[in-house]
């Protein structure tokens, strides 16, 4: 098989703002009475702002209007985004840059498939906005994840074909959009988690494109 793209997830596999999503949703989530943990926010992983604010209404036992929603999640989107106003190519996982090169060395394309609609100020504030020849957020698709759209719209763009792709996944919703895509799904994080991935790798620092070249 001739490998011509990697599409990557940003949350979780490039970057880590999870945190700064757990933040924001609490907040909101303290505001409307709800409980919500970590393990709450670790469910959210690959779902879209509205996916993930009807969780939270859907815990609390909250019925809103349409406006009402809409208004929640604009507010929590503004309190995220000033939370990752401070981060700096610091934040950038290990092994990224190194990554990319390889990537480029073998005239592999890069792409982008994040369920997040701040991905490009992410990507700038971390210093990598330029690495990508396609980047599409969660603005640009009517299905986010697991619904393959994402992936496939960023092939389409690449001119690649969904089997001649490698997904890189953190999440279960994104690993099944990947191989509903027709695409090699690679995840990042705990094998025992991400089972459905056809190798996993810790941290995204361990992935080599040599070694995934050998492997299919």
């Amino acid at each position: 098989m001739t490998i011509k793209a990697c599409i990557f997830d940003l949350d979780g596999v490039l970057t880590d703002t999870a945190e700064y999503h757990f933040l924001a949703w609490k907040a909101l989530a303290d505001e409307l009475g709800v409980p919500f943990t970590r393990e709450d926010n670790e469910q959210l992983k690959g779902v879209d702002r509205m996916g993930s604010l009807h969780f939270i209404l859907q815990k609390g036992g909250l019925s809103l209007s349409q406006h009402k929603v809409q208004q929640l999640a604009d507010k929590k989107n503004v309190h995220y985004r000033q939370l990752i106003a401070h981060m700096t190519e610091a934040d950038r996982f290990d092994g990224v840059t190194e990554l990319f090169e390889q990537l480029r060395a073998h005239d592999i394309a890069i792409g982008l498939a994040s369920s997040s609609k701040n991905a490009q100020l992410v990507l700038q504030r971390i210093g990598i906005s330029e690495a990508f020849d396609y980047v599409a957020d969660a603005s640009q698709i009517k299905q986010g994840k697991p619904a393959p759209e994402i992936f496939l719209t960023v092939a389409e763009a690449l001119n690649v074909a969904p089997a001649q792709c490698v997904g890189i996944e953190d999440s279960l919703a994104g690993l099944q959009a990947i191989i509903d895509a027709g695409m090699v799904a690679v995840g990042i994080g705990d094998k025992t988690v991400l089972s459905q991935a056809e190798k996993v790798y810790a941290h995204i620092g361990e992935l080599e494109v040599t070694a995934i070249l050998r492997q299919l």
